[in-house]
């Protein structure tokens, strides 16, 4: 008899919302971006905001983020889970990016000074272009002789069917980070190398009554 599934799939809509975008379990989110930013860019306190946006007209059409969060210093994060391939993800993550963009201009004088923008994409799937071996991609805005020109809008990209490792492997909190988000749906009970407090809560929140 097959047996029955414990925890719920990270990789679903309904799933991952369930774990990374309800106040209970903020802290969750705030590890797994923690694991993927630089150090000066770690965060301590997170708000979720409104996640549907609308264009500036009627017939414009309107944008529904997975997550849409900003740190204690107004930076912006939108966090998407792909599971289905996309032909145009990267296009969407641009469009996406439009919106906090946007929204942070002030009426009257205003010196056009924006926040950190950070666009991340959880995805289950691909690119058709990819080049590389690594799953994970930050991409940012560089001129002619790839040298940064606009440090504060980023690009992360998590390409997880490219993510290879074993439990053997597994050398860093972010590696335990990314297989947990592999493999929970078929898993039977947390394995004892996730012994960290943030992993213990993610299967008490993942786990099917």
């Amino acid at each position: 008899m097959l047996a029955k599934d414990k925890y719920i799939n990270p990789l679903t809509d309904f799933g991952f919302k369930k774990l990374f975008g309800t106040e209970p379990n903020k802290d969750l989110l705030i590890d797994f971006l923690n694991q993927l930013l630089p150090k000066n860019k770690r965060v301590k306190k997170l708000k979720y905001t409104q996640n549907e946006h609308l264009g500036n007209g009627s017939l414009d059409r309107k944008a529904i983020f997975d997550l849409y969060c900003e740190n204690e210093k107004g930076e912006k994060f939108i966090v998407e889970m792909q599971k289905a391939k996309q032909n145009y993800f990267k296009d969407r993550s641009v469009y996406y990016s439009s919106f906090p963009i946007r929204e942070q201009a002030k009426r009257g004088e205003w010196n056009y000074q924006l926040s950190d923008i950070f666009t991340i994409g959880v995805l289950d799937f691909i690119f058709d272009d990819s080049q590389s071996k690594n799953f994970i991609s930050t991409v940012k805005l560089k001129d002619q002789d790839c040298k940064v020109f606009y440090e504060k809008l980023t690009f992360i990209y998590l390409e997880l069917p490219k993510f290879k490792k074993e439990e053997s492997q597994l050398k860093s909190k972010f590696d335990k980070w990314i297989f947990v988000l592999k493999h929970l749906a078929n898993l039977q009970d947390r394995p004892a190398f996730l012994k960290e407090k943030v992993f213990k809560k993610l299967f008490e929140s993942a786990e099917i009554a």
